[in-house]
């Protein structure tokens, strides 16, 4: 089995050396880049399975980098930054799948990676079901979604969340539960990233924001009601 590609993109040579000696450490095939051009240069050639992106680049935003690589790809997104305002995290949720402030632990963020990386694991025996809900339709196997006629355009972590919501309509999940099933590791982190992805989702597929199918369950979480 080919070796999952990781690129680093991070500004100071310490954390970027360090992170790409780590990860080559656990098996992965890494590369990294200093700076935007490069990194861009990089992905286009090695077409990674993750980006780890520091927020603040010499010529371009990490931010503004990540996005244009999901414009291109459904490669995973993990925001590398300092800051920790509210606003900054609530706009690196929405094309990252993941966020890791500095200082950080190394170990920790080989745990995120590896569970963000799970989401990409070959299908079992049994094909997971195509859900249809009136004008909205998802097709796990294809990994898409379609309101109407058209086509949804969804991170990858805002399909999995979609379809784990649908897949079950009426439950009632945590916010916990919801960080177990779909980003499959103890999630660490402020809870809110889920409410941040919902919210993602809502804008995407629901034309109507008083006809909501994704329900907000005061106290609790989130269910998701069929519509006909």
């Amino acid at each position: 089995m080919a070796p999952v590609k990781l690129l680093v993109v991070d500004d100071d040579p310490a954390i970027r050396n360090l992170i790409h000696r780590y990860l080559s450490q656990q098996g992965y095939q890494v590369e990294s880049a200093g700076d935007g051009e490069t990194a861009w240069e990089l992905f286009e050639q090695h077409n990674p399975d993750l980006v780890i992106l520091d927020w603040n680049l010499p010529d371009t935003t990490g931010y503004k980098l990540g996005e244009e690589m999901r414009e291109r790809t459904d490669v995973f997104v993990v925001m590398l930054t300092s800051r920790t305002d509210e606003i900054d995290v609530v706009k690196g949720f929405t094309i990252a799948d993941d966020y890791v402030t500095k200082p950080f632990s190394l170990v920790e963020m080989g745990a995120r990676i590896a569970a963000i990386l799970k989401r990409k694991r070959p299908l079992t025996q049994a094909e997971p079901q195509s859900l249809s809900f009136g004008q909205l339709a998802i097709d796990p196997v294809r990994r898409e979604v379609l309101l109407g006629n058209q086509l949804v355009a969804l991170t990858a972590l805002e399909f999995d969340l979609l379809y784990c919501l649908a897949s079950k309509p009426g439950r009632v999940w945590r916010r916990s539960e919801l960080l177990q099933e779909v980003w499959d590791y103890e999630y660490v982190g402020d809870q809110r990233v889920v409410d941040v992805h919902i919210g993602q989702i809502r804008r995407k597929i629901e034309p109507d924001a008083q006809n909501s199918m994704i329900q907000t369950v005061r106290g609790v979480g989130y269910k998701f009601e069929a519509t006909t």
